[in-house]
C-alpha cells in the first residue's frame, strides 16, 4: 500500500483540483452585497445563487463519475476545467439576476465534472486508513482555498467591480487545467461494466449510502454557516468587507489544525468513531447557539461557528475513505454519487434553511442543530 508521505506533489495537485468548489463559492462571498445592489435585488436572492451553485455542482458529478471511469481522471478533469472557465467568463455579461443564476449553474456543473476525479485518483492509489490520511492531508491544502478565497475576493472588489472576481476564476481554472494536463499521471483501470450497473452497485451498498447521506447532511449544515457569514458579520455586526476575510478565514485556520489532529488520531481510532465524535460536538455547539442566540456577542458567535465548522475535519476525509473503500473498480461513479448527495442534499437543506430569513440567528441555530442530529442518527447505524 502506498504511503502518503511519498506523494507530496500529488497531494497538492489533487487538493488544487478539488478546490474548484470552494474557490467558486468563497471568492465571491464578500461581493454579495455589491452584486445585490448591481441587480437591485435583496441579498437573499444572491444567497440563493449559492444553493443553485451546489445543485449544478451535484448534477455535474452524476455525469462526471462515469466520464472519469470511462475516459480517465486527467482528461475528465481538463474537460471540466475548460467548461468551468468558459461559464465563469460568461457570468460577467449577465444582465439580470436570472442570467446570473443560469450561468452559475453551468459553471458549477462543469466544476462537478472536475471534482470527482480528485477522490477517484486517491482511491486508485490508496486504501483504508492510509486513504483517510490522504483525504485529510488533501483537506489541509484544500482548506487554504476557502481561507484565501474571501481575502482574494475582498481585495478584488476593493479595487474593481464584482465582475473581476469571475475573471479571476476564469484564469484560475485555466491555470489548474494546464498543470493537471502536464503533471497528473493517469491511474484509472478501464472498467467494462455498464454505467447503469455501476450506479446500481454503488446505490445498493447500505453502509456506503448511510455514510454518503451523513456527509450530505453534515455539508448542508456547513454550507448554511458559509452562506450566512455575510449576513452575520457584514449585515448584523456591521463588519467592513475589508475585515470580512479575517472573521471568515479564522474558521478555516482552526479547521486545518483539526485536520492535523484527525491524521494523528487515525493512528489510534477508526474513521467511523471519529465521525461519530465530530457530529456529537456539532450537536452540542448547535444547542449552545440556540440558548445564546438572543444576546450573543461577536466573540461567542465566532467560537460557536469555528467549533461547528472545524468538526468537518473529522467528517469529510473519514467519510470519503469509508465510502470509496467499498468500490475499487467504480471509484469515479462512487465519488460522483457521494458528491451528488453531499452537494445536492446540501443545496436542498441550505435552500430550505435560507428561506427562513430572520433578523435574529435563531433559524441558523435551529437548522444546524437539527441537521447534526439527523447526521448522527444515520451514522449511528453504520455496521
Amino acid at each position: 500500500m502506498k504511503k502518503a508521505t511519498n506523494h507530496i506533489y500529488l497531494i497538492i495537485l489533487l487538493s488544487i483540483l478539488s478546490s474548484v468548489a470552494p474557490m467558486g463559492v468563497d471568492t465571491y462571498l464578500p461581493s454579495i452585497p455589491d452584486i445585490a445592489k448591481y441587480f437591485d435585488v435583496s441579498i437573499h436572492k444572491i444567497e440563493l445563487s449559492l444553493s443553485i451553485f451546489l445543485i449544478g455542482f451535484s448534477i455535474g458529478q452524476i455525469f462526471g463519475g462515469p466520464i472519469s471511469d470511462r475516459y480517465g481522471r486527467k482528461m475528465s478533469s481538463v474537460f471540466g476545467l475548460l467548461g468551468f472557465a468558459f461559464f465563469s467568463f460568461i457570468i460577467i455579461f449577465s444582465s439580470n439576476i436570472y442570467e446570473l443564476w443560469i450561468y452559475r449553474f453551468f459553471e458549477a456543473f462543469f466544476g462537478g465534472i472536475v471534482v470527482v476525479n480528485a477522490a477517484a485518483a486517491v482511491r486508485d492509489r490508496f486504501h483504508g486508513a492510509e486513504a483517510a490520511k490522504i483525504f485529510s492531508l488533501i483537506g489541509i491544502v484544500r482548506s487554504l482555498a476557502p481561507l484565501l478565497a474571501p481575502a482574494i475576493g475582498a481585495f478584488i472588489i476593493h479595487f474593481y467591480s464584482w465582475k473581476a472576481i469571475f475573471i479571476f476564476l476564469t484564469i484560475y481554472s485555466l491555470v489548474v487545467a494546464f498543470f493537471v494536463y502536464k503533471d497528473l499521471e493517469e491511474s484509472f483501470v478501464y472498467n467494462k461494466q455498464k454505467v447503469i450497473d455501476s450506479f446500481k452497485l454503488v446505490l445498493s451498498n447500505k453502509n456506503a449510502m448511510k455514510t454518503m447521506l451523513t456527509l450530505g447532511f453534515s455539508f448542508g449544515g456547513f454550507f448554511i454557516i458559509i452562506a450566512k457569514t455575510s449576513f452575520i458579520y457584514i449585515e448584523y455586526f456591521e463588519i467592513s468587507t475589508d475585515y470580512f476575510p479575517f472573521f471568515f478565514g479564522i474558521n478555516f485556520i482552526i479547521l486545518v489544525l483539526m485536520i492535523k489532529v484527525n491524521v494523528t488520531l487515525l493512528k489510534k481510532y477508526s474513521p467511523i468513531n471519529l465521525v461519530k465524535m465530530a457530529i456529537s460536538i456539532q450537536i452540542l455547539s448547535g444547542f449552545i447557539f440556540i440558548l445564546l442566540y438572543k444576546d450573543i456577542s461577536i466573540v461567542m458567535i465566532m467560537i460557536i461557528i469555528a467549533l461547528y465548522m472545524s468538526m468537518m475535519a473529522f467528517i469529510f476525509g473519514n467519510c470519503m475513505a469509508l465510502i470509496l473503500e467499498h468500490f475499487p473498480k467504480n471509484a469515479g461513479v462512487a465519488s460522483g454519487v457521494a458528491g451528488v448527495l453531499q452537494f445536492g442534499l446540501g443545496a436542498i437543506i441550505s435552500s430550505i434553511a435560507l428561506s427562513f430569513h430572520s433578523p435574529t440567528f435563531l433559524p441558523i441555530a435551529l437548522s444546524i442543530t437539527i441537521i447534526s442530529i439527523f447526521s448522527f442518527l444515520l451514522i449511528k447505524t453504520y455496521k
